[in-house]
């Protein structure tokens, strides 16, 4: 075999490449990584873990109202941006610098510098590197996309809000998956009046329908103006007049009009709103573009995912890829597990596929919505169910006069009795479904649930306790 610099050449830095990368080396081999941003990729630097940082920091507001009706004289005070966003560069610094760490005690060599595929062998830097490998891994990551409508520059994306020099008072939110939905409730609970878009006739489109109605529900009930039906058609900023759907005015209005958060949003039925601030969250695309993908010979689909097989192998055989650049399912864990699979199949003869079935989720909305296999809808579709479920507010919100609605679903399989799905909405959830994602995963049966004592006072304890289906088809 051809002599090659090193065995495994990884193009990304983010927590899926950075696993590959590590268990690679562990393994034996030679390899380098390539990253053109911060390490730690979208998860550690644009995102979850940032995003999770400002739920906590958004929750507190909610806090001393509820501990007032348990008799403490509490007081939230006023938001302060700025002391937040110093403690979050400190904390997401700390991570980029465990990353590397993790990755340079692996013996793995840094590029801090954009990498392309020049044929299926050979990756060149952007300072003109030549370095070839036996096995080149493609964990490239998504990226944010602002919708095709006049100015859409004069909006951000969810990259641009921890950066934010200071908190808009006002700020609408068009979109209406989980990550829309997630900042819609976090900068709700720093003090911004928020307004959310939805095209659609419901939030959360894909996730349980039960579900998702309390979530709408209890963000309008915090005060989130959420409009269903209703989307983005024009921008400007204000004070400028529209001609013909554009601004009247020539572009250099356009910075001062983002840099002041005035912003005019025109709707789908004609309506004006003015807000200080505008962000998109109305998808995410693969970074697969100008990688030298197609010169390669790697094959992507029509959203510019790379295909691949369970095994993680582009049609180029030298080549992988994992991660959201794959667009299986968009999650860090799943990257992660996909990185670690593709060291055993590669690097440690064990092929390995990544499972993809019954992986449990949460959106961080307040309360969460915890989830994991079939929605009540999709297992309808598919054979004869029973649904169990329960809506209540929880004892905790008791004393503070706080609307809480919490929801706790099972979806049954009628023929096998197993546990279809799970759908829970509640303060913690995100914690709860990790441990009933166990028990789905093992396929436990309703019975399984029954024969469990409860812990009691917990709300979940509701998950062992319904004996009668609410509904069954």
């Amino acid at each position: 075999m051809t002599s090659r610099d090193v065995d495994l050449f990884v193009i990304g830095g983010g927590s899926g490449g950075v696993r590959a990368a590590r268990t690679a080396a562990a393994a034996g081999a030679r390899v380098a990584l390539a990253e053109n941003r911060r390490m730690g990729g979208t998860c550690v630097i644009r995102g979850c873990v940032p995003k999770k940082l400002m739920v906590f920091a958004s929750e507190f507001r909610e806090q001393a109202a509820l501990a007032r009706g348990y008799g403490w004289n509490a007081e939230a005070g006023a938001f302060e941006w700025q002391t937040f966003r110093a403690k979050l560069d400190a904390e997401l610094d700390r991570l980029e610098g465990v990353y590397r760490n993790l990755l340079t005690s692996s013996g793995v060599t840094i590029h801090d510098m954009r990498a392309r595929v020049s044929d299926p062998g050979t990756v060149e830097l952007e300072d003109g590197t030549r370095i070839t490998a036996r096995h080149v891994l493609i964990a490239t990551g998504g990226h944010p996309v602002r919708p095709d409508v006049p100015n859409a520059a004069l909006g951000m994306v969810s990259d641009d809000i921890f950066r934010m020099e200071a908190l808009p008072k006002s700020m609408l939110v068009v979109g209406g998956g989980y990550i829309a939905c997630e900042f819609a409730c976090i900068l709700n609970g720093m003090g911004v009046e928020v307004t959310q878009f939805y095209r659609g006739p419901q939030i959360l489109r894909g996730f349980d329908d039960e579900a998702r109605d309390v979530v709408a529900s209890r963000m309008r009930e915090q005060g989130i103006d959420l409009q269903v039906n209703t989307n983005v058609v024009d921008l400007r900023p204000a004070g400028v007049g529209r001609v013909e759907g554009r601004i009247s005015k020539p572009n250099d209005s356009v910075g001062s009009a983002s840099a002041n958060g005035l912003v005019v949003a025109t709707t789908t039925s004609g309506a004006e709103q003015r807000f200080d601030s505008l962000l998109f969250a109305t998808g995410r695309a693969p970074n697969s573009r100008d990688i030298g993908l197609e010169k390669a010979g790697v094959a992507v689909n029509q959203r510019g995912a790379i295909e691949v097989d369970a095994y993680s192998q582009t049609a180029v055989p030298s080549i992988y890829a994992i991660g959201d650049v794959t667009d299986r399912i968009n999650l860090t864990p799943v990257a992660i597990r996909e990185g670690q699979a593709f060291t055993e199949t590669v690097f440690k003869d064990n092929p390995t596929a990544p499972d993809h079935d019954l992986v449990a989720s949460t959106v961080f909305t307040q309360p969460e919505l915890g989830t994991v296999g079939l929605t009540e809808e999709a297992a309808r579709g598919q054979e004869e169910i029973e649904v169990y479920s329960t809506s209540f507010n929880p004892m905790r919100t008791a004393f503070g006069d706080r609307p809480n609605q919490v929801l706790m679903k099972l979806v049954v399989s009628r023929a096998s009795r197993k546990v279809l799905g799970c759908h829970i909405v509640s303060d913690g959830a995100g914690e709860l479904i990790q441990m009933v994602g166990i028990a789905v995963k093992a396929g436990l049966t309703k019975e399984d649930f029954d024969r469990t004592v409860a812990v009691h006072p917990t709300m979940s304890e509701e998950l062992v306790t319904m004996q009668t289906p609410t509904r069954a088809t």
